[in-house]
C-alpha cells in the first residue's frame, strides 16, 4: 500500500521570498507532501495573497505562527498538518521549532539551525522528548553525486584522507544593498535576526557541512579570520579558515559573499593517499576522480558505475540534468520516509548536523576574536 501524502504547514515564505517557494517546489516534486496550511507573513495582505496564490483553504491561512499551531492542533488527527517547514530568518528558528515539536509536529527547518549552540541544544532536547523528526535544509547534501562521493570515500577508494578543501563564493553582497532596501540582504546582515555570523552562518555552514558529510571526518580545531569588507556592515561578509580534522587530515574553508562576479560557487575537493575527487555545485551532475597511478575518471549522474544509494536519488536518465530543486526534493523524500517509519537508511541532515554547524560557527568566531592560533571545536557527542 502506498503511503499517503503528508500534510505540510509553512511559516514564512510569503510572496517574493525565494526560499519558501523552493521548499514548496521540492516538497511537491515526488507527490509525498501536500501544502495544507501556512502563516506566510506578518503582513496580513501579503499573507492572504500568498495563501490565495497557493490555493489554500482560507481557514488554513493563519495570521500568525501561534495561531497556526493552535488551529492545527484543534483539528482531527487525520486533517492537521504532519510537519512544519520553517523558512523564516534565523532568530525565529529555535522558538518556532521547539514550539512545533512540543505540539507534536515534525519539523523541517532552514539553516543555520539556531542563533547559538545553546538554542541548538534546546531544539535537540525538544526533538528527543517529543519523539518527532527534525530535518535541516542543507540542500547541497541532497545531490546524487555528493552521495556518490561520500560512498566512495567511505569505501576507502581514495585511501586515508589527507586534504579537504571546501569553497563557497558568491558576489551578491559586494555592494551595500543591505542599506538600500534589499530585504534578503537586510536580515542576513542584521545580528539580531541572522545571529553571530553573516557569511559564516549563511553559506560557510554549507561548506562545513559538506566537508564533514562527504569526508566522514569531524573538524577538531580551527584557525580562522572573519572580515567585513563593505564599510558599515555589521556582520562578516568573508571567511577564511584552516581546519584540522580527526585522523590527521588538514583542510581549508573559504566562503565569501563579496567575491564580485561569482554566482553560487560551491566546490569540494578531497584527496587521500591514492587519489582525489572534485565536485562543483554549478556542474552538479559531474564528479571528477583523479588517481595517483591511472588516468582521471569522470563520473556522470545517471551514467554507469554509480553506487546503489546514488541511483535511488536520481529521477531521470543520463543526459537529463537534475539540479537544485531535485537535490532539495531528495531531502524531503527521505524526511517523508522517516516519518512513515520506513527506509531508515535514507540519509537527511538532522539535529546532529545542525548542532555541529553551530559548534563550528562559535569556534570560528572565538578564534577570530582571540590571539590564539587554534581553537578546539566541541565534538558535540551524544546530542
Amino acid at each position: 500500500m502506498t503511503a499517503r501524502a503528508l500534510r505540510l504547514g509553512m511559516v514564512g515564505g510569503g510572496e517574493g521570498a525565494f526560499i519558501g517557494a523552493v521548499h514548496r517546489m521540492a516538497a511537491a516534486l515526488d507527490g509525498e507532501w501536500r501544502l495544507a496550511a501556512g502563516a506566510f507573513s506578518t503582513d496580513a495582505g501579503r499573507n492572504a495573497r500568498t495563501g490565495d496564490a497557493l490555493g489554500l483553504d482560507t481557514r488554513r491561512v493563519y495570521e500568525s505562527f501561534d495561531a497556526m499551531i493552535a488551529g492545527e492542533r484543534a483539528l482531527p488527527a487525520d486533517a492537521r498538518i504532519d510537519a512544519l517547514a520553517i523558512v523564516t530568518p534565523n532568530h525565529l528558528h529555535a522558538p518556532m521549532a521547539i514550539a512545533a515539536l512540543e505540539a507534536g509536529f515534525h519539523v523541517f527547518c532552514e539553516k543555520p539551525m539556531a542563533m547559538s549552540v545553546a538554542e541548538a541544544r534546546a531544539i535537540a532536547d525538544a526533538a528527543r522528548a517529543s519523539g518527532r523528526r527534525f530535518a535541516l535544509a542543507f540542500t547541497y547534501s541532497g545531490y546524487p553525486l555528493i552521495e556518490e562521493a561520500r560512498a566512495r570515500v567511505a569505501r576507502g577508494d581514495l585511501g586515508k584522507i589527507r586534504l579537504i578543501q571546501a569553497e563557497y563564493l558568491q558576489g551578491w553582497l559586494s555592494e551595500p544593498i543591505d542599506n538600500a532596501g534589499n530585504k534578503q540582504a537586510e536580515w542576513r546582515t542584521d545580528p539580531a535576526r541572522a545571529g553571530l555570523g553573516g557569511c559564516l552562518g549563511d553559506i560557510g555552514t554549507h561548506a562545513f557541512q559538506l566537508a564533514e558529510h562527504v569526508s566522514g571526518l569531524q573538524v577538531e580545531s580551527v584557525s580562522a579570520e572573519l572580515t567585513t569588507h563593505v564599510p558599515g556592515r555589521r556582520l562578516d561578509d568573508d571567511v577564511s579558515a584552516l581546519l584540522r580534522f580527526a585522523g590527521g587530515a588538514r583542510g581549508l574553508l573559504k566562503a565569501s559573499q563579496v567575491a564580485a562576479g561569482e554566482e553560487n560557487g560551491l566546490k569540494l575537493r578531497i584527496h587521500g593517499e591514492r587519489g582525489g575527487l572534485e565536485w562543483s555545485q554549478m556542474e552538479p551532475n559531474t564528479l571528477v576522480l583523479r588517481w595517483l597511478d591511472r588516468p582521471a575518471e569522470i563520473v556522470r549522474a545517471g551514467g554507469p558505475g554509480l553506487q546503489d544509494g546514488t541511483a535511488k536519488l536520481l529521477r531521470t536518465p543520463s543526459g537529463h540534468p537534475e539540479g537544485y530543486i531535485e537535490a532539495f526534493a531528495n531531502l524531503y523524500r527521505a524526511f517523508a520516509a522517516a516519518i512513515h517509519g520506513g527506509d531508515e537508511d535514507r540519509w537527511f541532515p538532522r539535529v546532529t548536523d545542525g548542532l555541529r554547524t553551530m559548534l563550528f560557527i562559535e569556534a570560528v568566531i572565538a578564534n577570530a576574536e582571540s590571539d590564539q592560533k587554534w581553537t578546539m571545536v566541541d565534538p558535540g557527542e551524544n546530542e
